[in-house]
């Protein structure tokens, strides 16, 4: 229950300073005011303390009360989390619409589960069994698509002494009696609360050498990332950040999504608040919902709110791990959460760095993306986290701290082109600015399960991306004409590359999502094109004449004529093209 600590003596926006009457600690969960407003203690001094308040403080006034928890800001796990809709302190949207109308009304609380809600528990324990902290005690079928495995808190361990029989019962049940090491008879309910700047605790992470397959073929064949893995997505406004973000939580192969608004535009978050509810999963076609937990934090929101909001997420995200599921976090956009940061730094009057931003930017970024990785949990069960944070510089400058920071501690870039916006193609990923460091560690997946030429075949397209873009330099000066065919070639060939393979149509049902081996036969495809070209134009043929071929005209509608289940038609159009060439080649024997 919550107590009296002090009183408010100054309040500057989102920051109240109070006077300190009891025992306060470091980033504990206080109520400031009548009204209770949710906020954490962020600074300690003597007889003073500063919080952050998540909520509107219009109205707080010298000497309003300022009640503790005792714990800091955490959030409840248990049973109910998918499918539900929170803002950036686990509130659920929805319930508090339902309270206070369209608006959120100051001080209006409403529990992140659904406290009425029975679930079929089914124990997994035994009374006399010694468990360890973060061990699975039972399971709970929380939707069609995930059966949500009950933890035990990390930081719990001891003897079961009692266990329920399985059956119908609400989070709150008491569903299990551990007595620890020292004796106390905890209580083990269907749900545990855990601080969120907090890492949970794990036994050790593995490498990352399994991909996550996403189905954008500039994504998984040029820059890939392995499930546990961390990746920035930069790009100025209109350049498909949210786009991006959003077909990725439609079409990875993660088990469980975490999307988190972090103080986007309103328009944008209603259309994933709108879009999200109706998407169907494409594996199983259930609802999408079913394995998504949506935070929504605008930004007309309380600002404090949207710095809390990544770290709500990622708890989340950190304890479905812990079950043994492959989770993938999209934050959009970290900017506007290192925003959030500046602001409420200046308000406590610290020493700014760059472009006014906390100095200690870096390490909060750091400790973000530290989060992420492929990890043996507790229960000997393995899962991942992988975290995919936009960023939103401004003017779209890649030199701003944000960006530049970011990129020290994550280890793929999708840089997204405005020009390439501009032109309706999306993707927008930059094939010259973009990179992944994860190629060479996930390679050996690709060439064991999906084809062995994997590594060459990609190695091969990027070299002829960096000819291209050389040559691109000559044609602006001297226009192409003055090349020779061998070169008009290259550029010939990535302009197919760029058109039927890199980019990639969301609202068509074939093109919108290609399987592994489909992305491999298509480069193989137009590979093959360029090494019957070039041994033709060797042999005396002139692009000219080779552009002329019907089989070109197939290579261009490939991606929309051949679907994920008629992969052998591709086979058949490999072949077309190598006789192509064959036959064109006896001409100039």
């Amino acid at each position: 229950m919550a107590k009296a600590i002090g009183k408010v003596s100054r309040v500057v926006g989102p920051l109240v300073e109070a006077r300190i009457l009891a025992t306060a600690q470091m980033l504990e969960l206080v109520y400031v005011g009548e009204q209770r407003l949710v906020g954490e203690i962020v600074k300690i001094d003597e007889s003073s303390a500063n919080i952050q308040v998540y909520e509107d403080t219009t109205g707080i006034k010298p000497d309003d009360p300022v009640y503790g928890s005792g714990m800091p800001l955490s959030v409840e796990l248990g049973p109910g989390l998918l499918g539900t809709i929170y803002d950036g302190i686990q509130r659920p949207l929805e319930d508090i619409k339902n309270k206070s109308g369209a608006f959120i009304a100051r001080g209006v609380e409403s529990n992140p589960l659904n406290r009425t809600k029975k679930w079929f528990f089914k124990p997994t324990v035994a009374v006399g069994d010694y468990i360890n902290g973060g061990a699975i005690i039972g399971e709970v079928q929380e939707t069609s698509l995930v059966l949500h495995k009950v933890l035990l808190a990390p930081d719990i361990s001891g003897t079961v002494t009692a266990v329920v029989e399985q059956g119908d019962y609400t989070v709150d049940s008491t569903v299990a009696t551990v007595k620890t090491n020292s004796g106390v008879m905890e209580q083990i309910k269907l749900y545990h609360r855990w601080p969120v700047r907090i890492n949970r605790p794990h036994k050790g992470k593995k490498e990352l050498t399994v991909p996550l397959i996403t189905g954008q073929r500039v994504i998984d064949t040029l820059f890939p990332i392995p499930k546990g893995g961390t990746v920035a997505v930069p790009g100025g406004f209109g350049t498909g950040k949210t786009m991006v973000q959003q077909a990725l939580a439609k079409w990875c192969d993660a088990d469980i999504i975490i999307f988190i608004g972090c103080g986007e535009r309103g328009n944008e978050i209603t259309d994933v608040l709108d879009e999200f509810p109706k998407l169907i999963d494409p594996r199983t076609d259930k609802p999408l919902m079913e394995r998504t937990v949506i935070i929504a934090n605008t930004s007309n929101m309380p600002v404090a709110a949207r710095e809390a909001s990544i770290y709500t997420g990622i708890t989340m995200a950190e304890y479905y791990r812990d079950m043994g599921y492959n989770v993938a976090i999209m934050a959009d956009s970290t900017s506007r959460w290192a925003e959030a940061l500046r602001e409420l730094s200046g308000r406590l009057e610290e020493m700014p760095a760059d472009e006014g931003f906390p100095a200690y930017l870096p390490t909060r970024l750091a400790g973000f993306y530290e989060r992420a990785g492929y990890v043996t949990n507790l229960a000997n069960t393995e899962g991942s986290v992988t975290v995919i944070g936009s960023v939103s510089p401004p003017g779209g400058d890649f030199s701003e701290p944000v960006t530049q920071h970011t990129k020290r501690f994550v280890r793929a870039f999708w840089a997204l082109d405005r020009q390439l916006a501009n032109a309706r193609h999306y993707p927008s990923i930059s094939w010259i600015n973009s990179y992944s460091e994860y190629v060479e560690e996930i390679a050996h997946w690709w060439e064991t399960n999906v084809d062995a030429d994997w590594f060459s075949l990609r190695n091969d397209i990027m070299d002829l991306l960096q000819q291209e873009n050389k040559l691109q330099q000559v044609v602006k000066l001297v226009g192409p004409d003055v090349l020779p065919d061998s070169q008009r070639l290259v550029l010939e060939t990535c302009t197919i590359f760029k058109n039927v393979f890199l980019q990639q149509n969301a609202f068509d049902k074939i093109d919108m999502y290609s399987l592994a081996e489909k992305q491999v036969k298509m480069l193989r495809i137009i590979l093959a094109f360029h090494t019957g070209a070039s041994a033709a134009i060797k042999k005396g043929s002139t692009l000219v004449k080779i552009k002329k071929l019907p089989v070109i005209h197939e290579i261009a509608k490939m991606k929309f004529n051949i679907s994920n289940e008629e992969l052998d038609k591709l086979d058949s159009l490999l072949k077309q093209v190598q006789m192509a060439f064959s036959e064109l080649e006896k001409h100039y024997v």
